[in-house]
């Protein structure tokens, strides 16, 4: 009778445990089958479209220059103040002179004993060795001579505006710049061009800056140097702009959009909704399927039309022709989740 019973036992054991794994065998297949996210696709294809690139940057003076001379010692007198406008080769800054009136005795001294020195050595009195120590003596005392007038009396070396004065009459000049001279009668700007643009870039092209403040007015610039080496974590090249101020409407600091025409070229243009925003932070990416599974792709947003946007990939060849690009469902995706694609593909 035991083993009858015990025999029971068991295949009833085995029955449940059968039955048990059956239905974890289903609800894992269940599982599995919800992993995988419903999503919408299309095709990518590149579009010819007529670029119009619009970068931002921030103006700066096309030269600027901290007064700061080569000599110590305390300042005599300072000619301007912050906002005056000077020429180039107007006055800015007298130190004081002792070290100048000491090499100027110095010199005329040095000048008396060359010329005697001269009508020596054209009698013959004294050698070639003689006058030439001599002349090469008065020879550093003149260049002494002008390097210490120079750091004397400072003076513009160009026109603009005296944009920062750091010192007062009768202060110790102690090496941190005396003046800030800043030109604005012509501007420059620095912008960061995506480096998938650079054999469309060249220097000479014409742009168009503008600022909000005068929203109706567009002021014209020209690209002057084009960078030669691209930024390996921006992927992205500078380009200087050389723009006119005659007017003097814009000024160093302010922020402007440029905006720069590259012709026509072969881009990739998407949904603008399918493009995702990282959390805190600017960085922009997509979605796109690779094999049932998606692959999430860094890009950069370059013109928009309308609801349509068009994407630069951040790595070259990141995506290219016949990606399939994942248009609806792609906020409920992370890097690698399963997809399955629905009806509707373009």
């Amino acid at each position: 009778m035991n083993k009858i019973v015990r025999t029971s036992v068991l295949i009833l054991a085995v029955t449940v445990m059968a039955a048990c794994g059956g239905k974890s065998e289903n609800r894992q297949a269940t599982t599995t089958k919800k992993e995988a996210e419903k999503v919408k696709v299309q095709t990518l294809q590149n579009e010819r479209i007529a670029k119009r690139l619009e970068l931002s940057s921030t103006l700066e003076g096309y030269e600027t220059m901290n007064i700061s001379p080569s000599i110590t010692g305390h300042i005599e007198h300072i000619y301007v103040q912050v906002g005056s406008r000077v020429q180039k080769g107007s006055m800015l800054v007298r130190m004081d002179q002792t070290q100048l009136n000491t090499t100027r005795i110095n010199l005329n001294n040095t000048k008396t004993e060359l010329d005697r020195v001269a009508a020596l050595k054209a009698s013959g009195s004294i050698s070639q060795q003689v006058y030439d120590q001599t002349k090469a003596g008065y020879d550093q005392l003149v260049e002494t001579e002008r390097f210490q007038n120079e750091n004397t009396f400072v003076k513009a070396q160009f026109a603009g505006v005296i944009s920062a004065k750091n010192y007062e009459d009768g202060e110790m000049y102690t090496g941190a710049p005396i003046l800030t001279l800043t030109q604005i009668s012509r501007l420059k700007a620095i912008i960061n061009i995506p480096e998938t643009y650079y054999p469309l870039v060249k220097q000479g092209m014409k742009v168009d800056v503008y600022s909000d403040i005068y929203p109706d007015k567009d002021f014209p610039a020209t690209i002057e140097i084009v960078y030669p080496t691209i930024d390996p974590t921006s992927h992205t090249f500078q380009a200087k702009l050389n723009i006119p101020n005659g007017g003097e409407k814009i000024r160093p600091g302010m922020f402007v959009r440029t905006m720069l025409s590259l012709g026509e070229i072969d881009a990739i243009v998407v949904p603008y909704q399918s493009v995702l925003k990282l959390t805190g932070s600017n960085d922009r990416y997509v979605f796109i399927n690779q094999e049932g599974t998606a692959h999430r792709v860094a890009v950069t947003l370059g013109q928009r039309f309308d609801d349509r946007i068009e994407i630069i990939p951040l790595t070259p060849g990141d995506l290219k022709e016949g990606d399939q690009l994942v248009v609806t469902g792609q906020a409920r995706l992370v890097d690698g989740s399963k997809l399955e694609i629905v009806k509707g593909e373009n």
